[in-house]
């Protein structure tokens, strides 16, 4: 009877290690997707910048190579990839609109134009759709990182290695309200 007692704990405690290694592992392939949608979402952004860039071409041959010169440092966000990663490629890519926004600073006549107007929409598109993605996967963090640090998963968590996932960080500048002061 004994024996029966102690297999029958021995049984309950494998499955519920099984279990929790199972929620673990989906938790953290929700982060891994999340991130991959990021990237695809950065892809789609940086194509709109290459077309935008094509566009300064013909106004100023130094600041169409400036500007294609920081899009060719961007760097694929996949499942792999850290949110540091994503947090470079966000940061490059507002240096890039940084440089382009001086030229059309300069070359005004470039925001009159028809191509110039679409591709802003669908860069000011594809980054609602990065801000979004981003929202989802610090979200699935906090979610993942509870999971890992709260007992008893924590226990499972730190004998099969699961690591805590930092969050994407937001752009200081974006955060602050504008004035509305006239």
């Amino acid at each position: 009877m004994t024996i029966l007692i102690i297999i029958a704990i021995v049984a309950i405690l494998v499955l519920w290690f099984i279990s929790v290694q199972r929620n673990l592992v989906k938790h953290e392939e929700i982060c891994k997707n999340g991130l991959s949608q990021i990237g695809v979402q950065l892809a789609s952004r940086w194509d709109a910048l290459k077309a935008l860039a094509e566009l300064t071409k013909s106004y100023s041959e130094h600041e169409y190579k400036t500007i294609t010169d920081t899009i060719a440092q961007r760097r694929p966000i996949t499942a792999t990839s850290t949110s540091s990663d994503a947090n470079a490629q966000e940061e490059l890519f507002t240096q890039a609109m940084q440089r382009l926004n001086v030229v059309v600073e300069k070359y005004p006549e470039i925001k009159a134009n028809e191509t110039y107007i679409k591709t802003m929409d669908s860069v000011n598109t594809y980054q609602n759709q990065v801000r979004m993605s981003q929202m989802v996967y610090n979200d699935s963090v906090t979610k993942y990182n509870q999971l890992i640090r709260q007992f008893p998963s924590s226990i499972v968590a730190s004998m099969l290695h699961f690591a805590q996932r930092e969050y994407l960080k937001t752009n200081q500048e974006k955060e602050e309200m504008p004035s509305m002061r006239l």
